[in-house]
């Protein structure tokens, strides 16, 4: 089920570009009232003055195969920031597990390119990653996880993230295929929700994607 009842984040202005100079180009994917009053969203160059929906059908023609699933149990405000990741990462679609509500502000209005669904409990998250035939990787730092640097990522997989402070519910390690470890080197425990995440879609990144 999407999340599409709610409504998407506000778009906060960022340095963009004004007005199209000149005779406007042709296109579907332009927006004449962007072209007219130009374009302060937060989105990358190529996709200036496109209309929202130019822009996620675009995306969905080069999103990678890996999902992000977050549990949301205590109004994470992590969550946010995840679902940043998540589009800036190009990962297909990122599940909110537990409480459908969850504080937008540090998405930065990415919510609005990114596919997002709902699931009421683990069980459901399980049942739609069997259903798509897609591996559940945990990470957290619990006996008997893998250090990331050593564990290969499966290519279509979900990513399973815990709350900010508890990590993985119990239901939820027992949902795994495989828990994760990010190395750490400090004297702090653990490293914020958010930031693991970025962390381990990137690993996803280097271990998938190709550069030339």
């Amino acid at each position: 089920m999407t999340d599409a009842a709610l409504p998407p984040s506000h778009e906060l202005s960022t340095n963009g570009v004004g007005p199209w100079p000149g005779e406007w180009p042709e296109g579907e994917q332009y927006d004449p009232e962007l072209l007219e009053k130009g374009d302060t969203r937060n989105v990358i160059d190529r996709y200036r003055y496109w209309t929202m929906e130019a822009i996620v059908a675009d995306l969905d023609t080069v999103r990678h195969p890996f999902h992000v699933a977050i549990e949301n149990w205590q109004h994470d405000m992590n969550i946010g920031s995840i679902v940043r990741s998540a589009n800036a990462f190009a990962a297909d679609t990122v599940h909110i597990v537990g409480r459908r509500r969850w504080n937008k502000r540090g998405a930065m209005v990415t919510d609005r390119y990114q596919h997002v669904m709902h699931h009421a409990t683990i069980d459901d998250l399980v049942a739609a990653a069997a259903e798509a035939s897609l591996p559940i990787i945990g990470i957290d730092n619990v006996p008997g996880s893998v250090i990331i640097e050593t564990f290969a990522f499966p290519a279509k997989c979900i990513l399973l993230f815990g709350q900010e402070g508890p990590g993985l519910s119990a239901e939820a390690l027992a949902a795994c295929e495989a828990v994760v470890e990010i190395s750490q080197f400090g004297s702090t425990r653990s490293i914020n929700a958010s930031a693991a995440a970025a962390v381990a879609m990137h690993t996803w990144v280097t271990q998938h994607v190709t550069f030339e």
